[in-house]
């Protein structure tokens, strides 16, 4: 009868959290077997955010991400491929409530699309939960042309396209674009850069007169 090798047992783990085999050999590196967690994806997306909030994309690197995750190299690249697309699947994780939010700028009065949207974008900033994932989307694409190409293809075709088609304005599209970097230069100027007054402002008091310029761009004349 033949007798089971050293070599057949079953995985453990090194200290460091390498996958190694009972004899303390290296597990074979690449796709993660059946039984890998089946929140191994999302804690590598969690990992992926932080590591892309706290040090943009320039500086953000598979290896640091699979560190922060706890996992293989071998296994982000399983999962997602390039540094790009672990990218682009963060930044759609982090801005799905944006997208959920969008259908609440476009029910309601068309005289006030402005004040939703400019209340949208604010509120998705003050929240801490929405925070951290929106300036690590925004770190990173100001510093880095791939990762702001990711940014604008969502922007542009999950947000901006959507408000527009429903203006019924001449240059529908462009007016949200303005209306969008109203926003967004607030945003960084309030959120990232964190200038006083306007970092410590009450967001109420900034809906008030944000809203109204938001309008115009949008709608008016």
């Amino acid at each position: 009868m033949t007798g089971r090798t050293a070599s057949d047992g079953p995985d453990v783990s090194a200290s460091d959290g390498t996958p190694t085999r009972s004899d303390g050999t290296a597990r074979r590196r690449g796709r993660p077997p059946r039984t890998e967690s089946a929140g191994t994806r999302d804690r590598i997306l969690d990992a992926a955010r932080e590591e892309f909030s706290a040090r943009g994309y320039e500086k953000t690197s598979v290896r640091g991400i699979a560190k922060s995750a706890g996992v293989d190299s071998a296994l982000v690249h399983h999962y997602f491929g390039t540094k790009e697309q672990v990218f682009e699947a963060a930044v759609e994780v982090a801005f799905a409530p944006v997208l959920t939010a969008r259908d609440t700028v476009l029910d309601g009065p068309l005289d006030e699309v402005g004040e939703r949207m400019t209340r949208m974008i604010i509120g998705l900033w003050e929240s801490p939960v929405t925070r951290a994932p929106l300036l690590a989307i925004v770190r990173s694409a100001v510093n880095n042309e791939i990762a702001a190409g990711v940014f604008r293809r969502l922007i542009a075709s999950q947000l901006l396209r959507r408000i527009a088609g429903q203006l019924g304005v001449p240059d529908a599209e462009l007016r949200a674009e303005l209306a969008a970097a109203q926003l967004v230069g607030i945003a960084m100027i309030r959120y990232v850069i964190k200038v006083e007054p306007l970092a410590s402002a009450d967001a109420e008091q900034i809906v008030e007169r944000v809203a109204p310029v938001v309008q115009g761009h949008l709608t008016g004349g």
